[in-house]
This record gives C-alpha cells, structure tokens and sequence, in this order.
C-alpha cells in the first residue's frame, strides 16, 4: 500500500499546469526526483530533476561503455580461436590484436 500511495504522490494532472501551479510542480521535483505528469488520467510526460537527469545520463553511458567492452573482449576471443587455427603463433596474434606479452 505505501508503494501505491509513494507513486500516487509522484503524479500530478496536468491542469495543475494550467492554475499556475507550475512552480510547485517543479519545486516537487527538485525534492523528489521525478513527477508523472497526468492526462485524462494517463501518462503524459515525466519531469525529472537535472541532477535526476544526469544520473540517468550517466547510468547509460556506463552500460553502453560495458556492452562495448563485453563486444571487444568477445571479438578477442573470436580472434584467437581464428588466429589458433590458422596457425598464428601467440606472438603473430598478440601483434594482430596490438597487445604486449
């Protein structure tokens, strides 16, 4: 129930917009983070905090530079498994891949 209750604080219809109650609204979402701006009872937008914001911009910056490693590192493997069955010796591959043994 105090989840219900916490999401229920989060949101915030729309017409609020339209009384002058913006600032609030944004002073709301300073302190909270987040609000769910509401339209005919259905989600419309979402208001964040800057700081929320980058936070989010950060958290998939760091996703996106683990994916590519996760990638490079497969592409390594790839590679030697090639290079081991094509006679490569582990110098000529370290020399492919540019690493030092």
């Amino acid at each position: 129930m105090k989840d219900l209750q916490l999401e229920l604080t989060r949101t915030v219809p729309i017409s609020y917009f339209n009384k002058g109650m913006a600032g609030k609204i944004f002073k709301d979402v300073r302190e909270t983070g987040s609000k769910v701006v509401m339209k005919n009872n259905v989600p419309e937008c979402v208001l964040l905090s800057p700081e929320e914001y980058l936070k989010l911009i950060e958290e998939r910056n760091k996703r996106r530079e683990a994916a590519v490693k996760r990638l490079m590192d497969d592409l390594r493997v790839a590679e030697a498994e090639d290079a081991q069955y094509g006679g490569l010796t582990e110098e000529e591959l370290a020399k492919e891949l540019g690493v030092t043994l």
